[in-house]
């Protein structure tokens, strides 16, 4: 597997991340914003997707649940989409939520990019998230985070390869 490099910068309040997968831009940038693709790597390995409503466009918004295979624990989320130039950038904003779309206000906002470099038959993702404060970003990292972004993009490492 291609590695990752993920770097929190708490002064900055800024995750990091940046990862040359072996497929197409299209392909990759596919993975990202339609639902058939996410349900199949989306989330950690032991917290896989179980929900999945998406309407991607700029305004529209993707709505996801992960289940934690152990407890059966889940995890509700929804992204806001600011800004995308397929397949090139999306820039969103996520927030922890419920089953019907609440917002949790307890939990962390972020504002997010991701960009998709194409290099021939590879694409190089970067992506920058950053939080209001360095607590909250403190607060993701102590929930996994890293290793969850980690196992997340081993999992679509995976996927687009069977994508070619």
């Amino acid at each position: 597997m291609t590695p990752s490099t993920a770097q929190a910068d708490l002064a900055a309040r800024t995750f990091s991340a940046e990862r040359v997968f072996n497929a197409p831009r299209e392909k990759v940038f596919a993975a990202f914003t339609q639902c058939e693709h996410l349900m199949r790597w989306w989330g950690p390995q032991e917290w896989p997707l179980v929900h999945c409503d998406m309407d991607f466009r700029v305004g529209g918004s993707w709505h996801y649940a992960m289940r934690e295979t152990a407890t059966g624990n889940e995890s509700w989320g929804l992204m806001f989409y600011d800004e995308i130039t397929a397949p090139e950038f999306i820039r969103y904003r996520d927030v922890f939520s419920d089953a019907n779309r609440g917002i949790n206000p307890d939990l962390p906002e972020s504002a997010s990019t991701l960009h998709f470099y194409a290099d021939g038959t590879q694409t190089r993702v970067v992506s920058q998230t950053v939080y209001a404060t360095p607590e909250m970003l403190k607060q993701v990292l102590e929930m996994g985070m890293e290793e969850g972004f980690k196992q997340t993009w081993d999992q679509l490492e995976q996927y687009v390869a069977g994508l070619k």
